[in-house]
């Protein structure tokens, strides 16, 4: 047994295997170890292998998903080896084979699964300074293509959010080691172009990918080659018959959302790592998982051009006028069409699921009548929900209305299916009848007053007698067992029907499990309407979702134009709006934002808690719900072409990464400067703060001169800096704004309201004084400002930022030699006794006062 498990082994070396043995899957040697310190099993230990004791753990067969889903959350993989032999058929061991390996970025099963989210299985390839992406839903059954550099290769992580990331084993990009993804290693050889291009056309059913806009490839092809031969080793090396899609994004398609956007917008995942309130949270009202899927995709996935973003606001004006409930009602009976059908084609597909999506075929006629028609769009999807009928007729016939768990119980296939598993159901439903009439018969020849006949799984069928009948045994019984107070017998009769009985019921598990594949093998060849109707089901969810959220939070449809512009009306901040009304905080102050040709930078100032940080993010999500198609939260809102969205907001440090505070705030922001174009939005919150004042103001200048200058992109630029309010003095497009606030005494109210020119002062002391800050600090800040203040009225000059530097000086004398500072830098403090170091400090404080 222990050769057998070696050799299984052997062909999964950095995988847990998982070894069946009866009623448990055990593990052994480093991988009991290992399930120990994960999954807190019990080690043992039992003979030897090599002169040592053979640990191992174990997990019930019963219980092994828990435990797989455990695994999986902490990014393990698990081959299991199943029993496929019989039992006493071959001498030795009964054989086993891995049926499958589960990866977190494989996994299909809905136990282990996020109903919310999908699991993506993602392969880089780097071929020069290009990086190849391939990836796979196998749930969608759908393969993804795209090729970049390793810069915008962090966007593309964050974008995909991979549950697991295969590399060469011997290049590890930058990005995936920063993004702390699950990491499964492969051999250089698995990344081969040709083989990739050559799989993916068999994989798809094509002669070439030139009609596909995916022949261009090469780096993507390579990686799609280790992709599917590593989908496929999982799953058994069994066919991926359901993956027929191919997806080609490419960079110039998307609207760009750097990770460090899709943080600071809080898109899926708040600041802290939470998954609510965000704007996905705040979005996701879909009735089925599908639909939330397939809205976090859009949210994720903006497309630049606009006739997507039409088509979803003319399906949404639609629903909001003939109404969206009744659809969204209908999709609370819908099952997980997307999930049940990738689980058919890889042959994993349990009874249950079966009779759910049986149950949603059914009510498709009811559930098209509710879609609206009047919008090209819907109009399509609801052409969708018309599936082939030959299947809702296959699953009504075959599957029993309440079928069992499992299909090794019986009790799947469904009465008058099948004639022969009828007749040996019926041997076992014709076995009380038996039986009862047995046990009156023989209690009337024997005259044994409390004969029983009976049955159990150890002994079979018996005729227990007690000790006070043993004297009227009659001579045909033959003793089975003996109890302290009865004795059980056979008789030829019974005997005769216990092998009729127990083998039909072998024989109808036997047959059940073979007219089980039977179904499956049908429902096999309808994988593209099953995957054309899990798309049409999952739009309509969310198209009727935004529907619902247009109405309920008040949203406006945006309108696009040609022209450069972002015009905002009564902007709000959907998520804060939202939480503002949850907790009864009163109402949210709508805001205007417009930016042109002419105007294309704001230089926002204002108090601490004003509202500047609240006002740019929420700036920058009505842009975004535009391009996904949804209505945004304002009374009127119109935009431009818009190609990406960068932000830099916020204080944090990346030490992991040996990155401080302000080396983070100046590494990204020297990414948008590499990047933004006319076309971007920018939004800049307090940049240069993490440095000295006048370092953090002179860079603060320079960036603003650039983006104003040079990319020329739409640009929200929030500062503390006063300084910067006399930008627009000399740059035509920028303009000047603030948020308001009004002081009464000590106190100060923040009116969240922004309104052009500088703001007068930023209100930090009485701000520290609002977050509990003691008193004697709040008193001793308020003095230092004031003298502060005093001393910039009395003559300081205002130092000109933007400036060009000056040329120093042709023939310009160093500055005279200071005798302080030549003392100053004669000193060596190492070399300095306690009392000479004393003695030096007097001498340099009577050289500073003599210099005054």
């Amino acid at each position: 047994m222990m050769q057998q498990y070696f050799r299984i082994k052997a062909d999964h070396p950095d995988t847990l295997v998982f070894y069946r043995m009866g009623d448990f899957y055990e593990v052994f040697f480093d991988d009991a170890r290992k399930a120990n310190a994960l999954l807190d099993v019990t080690l043992t230990t039992r003979g030897q292998s090599g002169g040592e004791p053979v640990v191992m753990a174990g997990v019930p067969v019963h219980a092994l998903e828990s435990y797989l889903g455990k695994l999986i959350r902490l990014g393990e993989s698990v081959a299991i080896a199943e029993q496929v032999g019989e039992v006493g058929a071959t001498k030795g061991p009964v054989e086993r084979k891995v049926v499958r390996v589960v990866t977190p970025g494989t996994i299909t099963d809905s136990e282990l699964l996020a109903d919310k989210q999908d699991a993506i299985l993602l392969s880089l390839s780097t071929q020069g300074k290009t990086i190849g992406l391939a990836w796979l839903s196998m749930t969608q059954g759908e393969i993804g293509l795209a090729q970049c550099g390793e810069r915008e290769l962090g966007a593309w992580l964050a974008r995909l959010s991979p549950a697991e990331v295969l590399v060469d084993r011997e290049k590890h990009p930058q990005a995936v080691l920063a993004a702390r993804l699950p990491i499964t290693n492969r051999q250089a050889w698995h990344f081969d172009a040709a083989l990739g291009l050559r799989k993916l056309c068999t994989q798809l059913g094509v002669a070439s990918l030139q009609g596909l806009n995916a022949q261009d490839l090469p780096a993507a092809h390579a990686a799609a080659s280790c992709l599917l031969a590593y989908a496929e080793s999982t799953q058994g090396s069994r066919a991926l018959t359901h993956v027929k899609r191919l997806q080609v994004l490419r960079a110039t398609d998307l609207l760009d959302l750097p990770p460090a956007t899709q943080r600071n917008l809080e898109l899926t995942q708040t600041l802290r790592g939470e998954t609510s309130p965000t704007l996905l949270s705040l979005l996701d009202t879909c009735r089925t998982g599908m639909g939330s899927r397939a809205l976090r995709h859009w949210l994720l996935h903006p497309q630049r051009e606009r006739a997507t973003a039409r088509e979803r606001q003319d399906a949404i004006a639609e629903l909001l006028t003939t109404g969206f409930e009744p659809l969204r009602e209908a999709l609370r009976q819908v099952s997980d069409v997307e999930r049940i059908a990738a689980r058919i084609a890889l042959r994993q597909v349990r009874p249950r699921e079966l009779a759910g999506l049986r149950a949603t075929l059914q009510i498709l006629p009811e559930l098209a009548q509710t879609v609206p028609s009047g919008a090209a769009l819907l109009d399509q999807l609801a052409e969708g929900l018309r599936a082939s009928p030959h299947i809702a007729e296959l699953l009504t016939r075959a599957i029993a209305e309440e079928p069992a768990a499992l299909i090794r119980e019986g009790g799947v296939i469904a009465k008058g299916f099948d004639e022969e598993l009828d007749d040996l159901r019926a041997v076992q439903t014709n076995c009380d009848d038996f039986l009862i009439a047995l046990e009156t018969r023989e209690r009337a020849r024997t005259g044994i007053a409390n004969l029983r006949v009976q049955y159990n799984k150890v002994h079979g069928f018996y005729i227990e007698v007690t000790n006070s009948g043993l004297e009227k045994i009659p001579a045909d019984y033959t003793r089975r067992q003996t109890l302290k107070n009865a004795e059980r017998f056979i008789t030829p009769e019974l005997k005769a029907f216990e092998d009729k009985a127990l083998s039909a019921n072998e024989r109808a598990l036997a047959r059940e499990k073979m007219l089980y594949e039977l179904v499956i093998d049908q429902l096999s060849e309808e994988m593209q309407a099953l995957g054309r109707l899990a798309r049409s089901l999952a739009a309509l969810d969310v198209l009727a979702g935004l529907a619902e959220r247009a109405a309920t939070l008040n949203w406006c449809r945006p309108e696009f134009v040609s022209h450069p512009c972002i015009d905002i009306q009564g902007g709000r901040h959907p998520v804060v709006e939202a939480r503002l009304r949850e907790t009864g905080a009163g109402e949210f102050m709508a805001n205007d934002c417009r930016l042109d040709a002419r105007t294309k930078l704001l230089v926002i100032t204002g108090p601490n808690m004003g509202g500047k940080s609240t006002f740019m993010r929420q700036v920058a999500l009505i842009a975004l719900l535009a391009a996904i198609g949804a209505y945004v939260p304002a009374t009127a809102c119109r935009l431009g072409p818009i190609d990406a969205i960068h932000t830099r907001i916020g204080a944090a440090d990346d030490l992991a990464n040996a990155q401080s505070t302000f080396m983070l705030e100046m590494t990204e922001a020297a990414a948008i400067l590499h990047a933004a174009s006319e076309q971007s939005l920018v939004l800049m919150d307090e940049i240069g703060r993490g440095t000295s004042t006048f370092d953090g103001l002179a860079l603060a200048g320079a960036i603003a001169t650039h983006l104003h200058d040079k990319c020329r992109a739409f640009t929200l630029f929030a500062t503390h800096y006063f300084e910067l309010t006399e930008f627009p003095a000399k740059h035509p497009q920028a303009v000047n704004m603030h948020v308001s606030a009004v002081e009464s005494g000590e106190d100060i109210v923040f009116l969240h309201e922004i309104q052009p020119g500088p703001a007068s002062r930023s209100y930090g002391v009485q701000v520290a004084r609002l977050a509990g800050m003691p008193s004697p600090v709040v008193r001793q800040a308020r003095a230092a400002l004031e003298a502060l203040e005093a001393r910039a009225t009395e003559g300081e000059t205002q130092i000109d930022l933007f400036a060009p530097p000056p040329e120093p000086a042709p023939g310009t004398a160093a500055a005279e030699p200071s005798e302080l500072l030549d003392a100053l830098r004669d000193l060596d403090p190492d070399a300095l006794s306690p009392r000479e170091a004393l003695a030096a400090l007097y001498q340099l404080k009577t050289l500073a006062a003599t210099r005054a």
